[in-house]
């Protein structure tokens, strides 16, 4: 597999990976991370701002934060890459539960330097003083989320469009997020873009809640230190017919992985 982040199928922290100086002698508060975050959010948005912000700039700022989050106490395990590897010469519509800011920093990293990609955001990402900029120099697509039938068309008109240039689609078809998953809320969209366009979806599953969601906000919040983060890739799948067991298989596969790490961690 060509990611020269992560060369291996598979990725896991080792257990001896010390934390950085900085992040211990905050005594595990939030501050730090708080504040370095946001200095990697303000060095990119200057990138962006200069027009310089490209698909490489993108995936190595996702791995210096990914870098980061180790040092802040972070132990991630990362399994399925073979599958992005196996579809690394299409485009293909990613769906993925969504718990946290982590992913959105994280996806790029172990995504980007094998494929193009782009996400489905709020638009009020897109229109963001701080994250407006990153967010508009990777060309992804806003949603309102209040207009469930407008969304469906924006992403069905644009995702055409993207996959039609060989870009992939990240979509989270939750409303927002969450840490517990409610398939009830899990739409359908993403196997429907796909299915439009003949095109393959890859199944994501992932526990992410070492980053909290901040009160004030969301995207500053804490880093729950003790809780593993774990990111998962499927196999990737052809959608036939009106895509009902496709989008069933892919509830499936991200509940029975949330309830695996879930297990894993209290034992």
């Amino acid at each position: 597999m060509y990611n020269k982040y992560f060369p291996e199928n598979e990725y896991h922290t080792p257990a001896d990976h010390k934390r950085s100086v900085w992040d211990i002698l905050s005594l595990g508060g939030s501050a730090y991370f708080k504040i370095r975050f946001l200095k990697f959010v303000l060095q990119n948005r200057k990138f962006a701002l200069n027009g310089v912000y490209d698909t490489a700039r993108w995936a190595l700022s996702s791995y210096e934060i990914f870098k980061f989050v180790e040092n802040c106490g972070g132990k991630f395990h990362i399994t399925g890459f073979e599958h992005v590897d196996a579809v690394k010469d299409e485009p293909v519509v990613f769906i993925s539960n969504h718990m946290s800011t982590l992913e959105t920093m994280i996806f790029p990293c172990l995504i980007a330097p094998v494929k193009e990609v782009t996400f489905v955001v709020k638009d009020k990402l897109i229109t963001s003083k701080v994250f407006g900029p990153i967010m508009r120099a990777r060309d992804p697509i806003a949603v309102g989320r209040n207009d469930s039938r407008k969304d469906l068309m924006t992403v069905l008109n644009e995702g055409k469009e993207k996959l039609a240039r060989g870009t992939s689609v990240i979509i989270f078809p939750q409303s927002t997020r969450i840490l517990n998953f409610i398939p009830e809320e899990f739409n359908s969209l993403g196997v429907k873009l796909a299915q439009k366009n003949g095109v393959k979806i890859v199944p994501m599953a992932i526990k992410t809640d070492f980053w909290e969601n901040g009160k004030l906000v969301k995207d500053l919040g804490i880093a729950r230190r003790k809780k593993p983060i774990y990111i998962t890739f499927g196999e990737p799948m052809e959608v036939k017919g009106p895509g009902k067991e496709e989008h069933q298989f892919v509830v499936d596969f991200i509940q029975e992985h949330l309830e695996k790490w879930s297990n894993s961690h209290q034992q």
